[in-house]
């Protein structure tokens, strides 16, 4: 497991937090059979500590971001809520796997009728690394992290894609020709 700690917003890791953050994070292991990375993100604003913990498998990704007054708090409530969407999504691929997946027929996504006329400020930007992974994996990535969309590249065309979930509750997806 590949933990990479990172320090932001003045906020100074203590030994004490990474020998406690390795320990707890490497219990996470046992469910993964290849290499994992995690990337923890330690912030302080005003009297407020917030942990943002990213975990990717095999392209999956697994998130969890706390923010309480104390960092070992976020800690003890962070890595529950991992687990959990770990554990959710092992048993979700093997009943797939049991009964045989198949990919769905995707429908375009439906455009605006009419442009807005005044378009909002972007307010926040996140990065993140594209891993390789199948529609599957995608979908269930939109239900794990519970985002109407879903941006990866597709293991199968090599392409990045954009998942989405409709309206009607189906799932749309958008293949992007470069």
């Amino acid at each position: 497991m590949k933990i990479d700690l990172i320090e932001r917003g003045g906020y100074t890791i203590s030994q004490r937090l990474e020998r406690i953050l390795n320990e707890k994070l490497s219990k996470l292991e046992k469910y993964f059979d290849d290499e994992v990375g995690v990337k923890v993100v330690c912030s302080k604003s005003a009297k407020q500590e917030k942990l943002e913990i990213t975990v990717t498998s095999k392209g999956l990704l697994y998130r969890s971001e706390v923010t309480t007054d104390n960092m070992y708090n976020n800690i003890d409530i962070a890595l529950p809520k991992l687990e959990k969407q770990i554990v959710r999504t092992n048993e979700k691929r093997k009943e797939i796997k049991a009964k045989g997946s198949k990919q769905e027929n995707f429908l375009p996504f439906e455009f605006l009728e009419e442009a807005p006329e005044e378009l909002p400020t972007i307010y926040k930007k996140k990065t993140f690394d594209l891993d390789p992974m199948l529609v599957d994996d995608a979908r269930f990535a939109i239900e794990r992290l519970g985002h109407d969309f879903f941006v990866f590249l597709n293991a199968e065309t090599g392409k990045i894609n954009i998942l989405y979930k409709r309206k009607d509750g189906k799932f749309g997806l958008i293949d992007l020709v470069y």
